[in-house]
C-alpha cells in the first residue's frame, strides 16, 4: 500500500501538507499586500507628477504674464510726463497738443497689448486696493466717499496693481 501513496505524488514534487498550504497562502497574502502597496505608491508619484506639472505649468505662465513687468514700471514716469505735457498744453488743438496725444495713445496701446492698463478713477467710489488716498477734501456735488481729484493715475498689469492712483476723497459729513 505504500507503494500507491509514492505513485501518487507528481514526480519532482513533495506531498503537500497542511503546513505547506499556509505557508504558501501567507506568502501569496504577503505578495498581494506587497502589489497593493506599489500600485498605492505608483498613484501618489503619478498624482504627484501631474501636480508638478501642473505647478511648473503656473509657473512659466505667471512668468510669461510678468516678465515685462520692470520695462512697463520704468515706463511709467514716461506716461506721467506725457499726461502733464497733455495737460499743459491745454484744451486748443495744436500741432504740439497733438503729437504730444498721438504719441501717448501709442503707447498705452503698446503697453495694453503687454497687460497694462490705466487707473484713472476720477467720480469712482474709493478702492483702497487700487487708490492711495492722500486726503480728503469738501465735495457737496461729490458722493462721500468718491474719488473728486487724481494726482497721479495708477496702472495695473495683468491684474495685478503695479502702482496705486494718488487721490483725493469726498468727506463724508
Amino acid at each position: 500500500m505504500n507503494e500507491q501513496h509514492e505513485h501518487d505524488a507528481t514526480p519532482g514534487q513533495a506531498p503537500e501538507s497542511p503546513d505547506t498550504d499556509a505557508a504558501l497562502l501567507a506568502e501569496l497574502e504577503t505578495l498581494r499586500n506587497e502589489l497593493d502597496q506599489l500600485r498605492a505608491t505608483t498613484l501618489l508619484e503619478r498624482a504627484d507628477l501631474e501636480n508638478q506639472r501642473k505647478r511648473v505649468a503656473r509657473d512659466i505662465e505667471q512668468a510669461r504674464k510678468f516678465a515685462n513687468e520692470r520695462l512697463l514700471g520704468d515706463l511709467l514716469p514716461v506716461f506721467d510726463s506725457l499726461d502733464a505735457g497733455l495737460a499743459a498744453a491745454g484744451s486748443e488743438p495744436s500741432p504740439l497738443r497733438d503729437g504730444l496725444e498721438l504719441t501717448f495713445k501709442q503707447l498705452l496701446k503698446v503697453a495694453g497689448d503687454n497687460g497694462l492698463s490705466l487707473l484713472d478713477p476720477a467720480g469712482e467710489v474709493f478702492n483702497p486696493e487700487h487708490h492711495q488716498a492722500i486726503s480728503q477734501a469738501d465735495a457737496p456735488d461729490a458722493a462721500p466717499g468718491t474719488v473728486v481729484q487724481v494726482f497721479q493715475k495708477g496702472y495695473v498689469l495683468n491684474g495685478r496693481l503695479l502702482r496705486p492712483a494718488l487721490v483725493v476723497v469726498a468727506k463724508h459729513d
